[in-house]
């Protein structure tokens, strides 16, 4: 079977795609309905609603998967990449990286931007010394700085693992059911769109502050832009393992990873442009997208339930 028919038997389910969007991102301003009625991100119910809110693609994913059957019964759980496991070797291989590479990319950001003036490293660690004598109790002793930061740094592994559990709520919707469903595009297409829904999907926390500290429409297309960029490696795992699982491990990793910058910091960093989601990350992941896309991985895929998978982007004969 050639691309072209692939093309015609394979149609994005665009209904679906419609409600799931809106479920999703009317779902994330519900969560964070509490928060603009009360004091934003300094309200105490933030830190409980942020972790709901990661829930609600998964939410969507399942209402769509069930109440529209897309896909059908059969294949869903082949569909949004939870099972079978394999290629096992593969997968196991992707995982790996997965769980240890963002992290390094968001160190490479951190170098970026003090080469390129967004920040001034510190490696006395003084501006963070301070935030961090601010949260201790009156009188409570300071531990040495160092081994706070050779501690949150050995921590990230650990931390990846855990922060693989909240964004698995946001990896079933995503990468698990978005990227299959809108697979007939095409990957580039594919991942652009997906990442850019899933940067909207942030705007009520954009919004009140979270992330960037921009309060307007520069937050939100900050958050689109560090989506885009970040979805495109994220989907790049879907793709190439046909399991949602490697993007789950990612996108963990960089949530533990995400806050190093504000350890090197010699002040608060402006995360707009010195951030893992910043300018500084989308210089680092478009070199690491680039080595990717010239060494043909874009182009090894496997078949994915649904949606036609290396066929559509292998190299027309």
């Amino acid at each position: 079977m050639n691309d072209s028919t692939l093309l015609e038997t394979r149609r994005v389910p665009w209904g679906a795609v419609i409600v799931f969007t809106v479920l999703a991102c009317g779902l994330a301003w519900l969560v964070a309905l509490p928060l603009w009625l009360g004091d934003g991100l300094a309200e105490p119910l933030a830190a409980a609603l942020l972790p709901v809110m990661m829930l609600t693609p998964a939410i969507a994913a399942l209402v769509v998967t069930f109440a529209l059957r897309t896909p059908a019964r059969g294949e869903r759980a082949r569909f949004l990449g939870l099972w079978p496991l394999r290629p096992a070797k593969r997968i196991v291989w992707l995982m790996v990286a997965a769980w240890l590479v963002p992290p390094l990319l968001v160190g490479l950001s951190i170098l970026v931007s003090a080469a390129l003036g967004f920040v001034r490293l510190d490696l006395t660690f003084a501006a963070f010394a301070a935030e961090l004598q601010k949260a201790l109790p009156a009188g409570a002793p300071m531990p040495p700085v160092e081994v706070v930061v050779f501690a949150q740094i050995a921590m990230i592994p650990l931390a990846a693992l855990l922060n693989a559990i909240p964004a698995f709520g946001e990896e079933l919707g995503w990468r698990g059911w978005l990227v299959p469903a809108l697979r007939p595009l095409g990957t580039w297409p594919t991942l652009l769109l997906s990442g850019a829904i899933w940067g909207v999907w942030h705007s009520p926390v954009i919004l009140l502050g979270y992330n960037f500290g921009r309060t307007d429409l520069s937050g939100v297309l900050l958050m689109i832009g560090g989506c885009v960029a970040w979805g495109i490696l994220l989907g790049w795992l879907r793709l190439r393992s046909a399991s949602v699982w490697p993007a789950v491990l990612a996108h963990g990793s960089l949530n533990a990873a995400g806050g190093l910058i504000v350890l090197f910091a010699a002040a608060k960093p402006d995360l707009g442009l010195a951030g893992p989601l910043g300018v500084a990350g989308w210089i680092v992941l478009a070199v690491a997208i680039g080595v990717l896309a010239a060494t043909g991985q874009f182009r090894r895929q496997p078949e994915l339930a649904g949606a036609p998978g290396k066929l559509l982007s292998a190299p027309r004969s």
